[in-house]
């Protein structure tokens, strides 16, 4: 089946969600989030186009860009190849890390935009990943705030300050961006979520997965959660009983 033709933006701005391949973690460790910021800037560099906002995520990652001298498709042809060779090399691993098609939507006008930055921002605190935006380590909120490393935060400030979009991004959202309703109701088969289960958690036996320590099994629950498998399913395929599973949030694993 031929795949549709992506919708061209007029002002070359794009809201871009790159996923896991099978929808598997692809951040497992902060070296992991860092090296795809560096890779993300020098690609700024080659390709020319602007980052106006960023979230990187567990198993996805959004990005807010206008093109520059190169196209949408090669830009990411750009991003994949260099962060994924370096992925499959530290974890001795072969094939495809992120989906084969990023999903994108154009983004046309100033208000939008903002919206669109907003729900970038919100991501972690909608996945109960941190409790305020400022704790996030990993999304541009943190630029925002304190000032300009990977972002091209003019091209925003523009239109409206820096401290206006900081408090817009706090607000609550009133729609959603991408599509993305319609993106989480698509069921996982269990075929997808086991293989998920024993990337996350290293398990060679899903059935192994009940022999972690308490603290390490809810660590690697969290995780499975904000990879897109709903509790009943998790708890199906592990034997950890659902009410366990719902009542998981974030978890640190010293």
């Amino acid at each position: 089946m031929s795949r549709n033709a992506r919708v061209r933006s007029e002002s070359g701005i794009y809201h871009v969600m790159l996923r896991g391949n099978n929808r598997q973690q692809i951040f497992l460790t902060p070296q992991d989030n860092q090296k795809f910021l560096q890779v993300l800037k020098e690609c700024k560099a080659l390709s020319g186009f602007r980052l106006l906002a960023y979230c990187l995520m567990g198993n996805h990652v959004h990005l807010l860009i206008k093109e520059g001298n190169e196209e949408l498709g090669q830009i990411f042809k750009r991003i994949g190849s260099r962060f994924v060779y370096w992925y499959n090399a530290k974890y001795q691993r072969v094939g495809h890390l992120f989906q084969d098609r990023f999903k994108c939507e154009a983004v046309e006008n100033q208000r939008y935009l903002f919206t669109v930055i907003r729900y970038i921002h919100q991501n972690p605190l909608k996945a109960g990943l941190c409790t305020c935006l400022e704790d996030y380590p990993y999304s541009s909120y943190q630029e925002y705030l304190r000032g300009q490393y990977l972002v091209d935060m003019d091209y925003v400030t523009q239109y409206i300050s820096r401290e206006a979009i900081l408090t817009y991004s706090k607000e609550a959202m009133t729609e959603e961006c991408l599509d993305m309703a319609a993106t989480a109701s698509t069921r996982m088969t269990d075929e997808e979520a086991i293989e998920i289960i024993r990337n996350v958690s290293g398990c060679r036996n899903v059935g192994d997965f009940q022999k972690f320590p308490q603290g390490q099994r809810d660590f690697y629950l969290f995780k499975l959660k904000n990879c897109g498998i709903s509790a009943r399913q998790i708890s199906r395929l592990t034997g950890v009983s659902y009410y366990t599973v719902q009542s998981i949030r974030g978890q640190s694993l010293d």
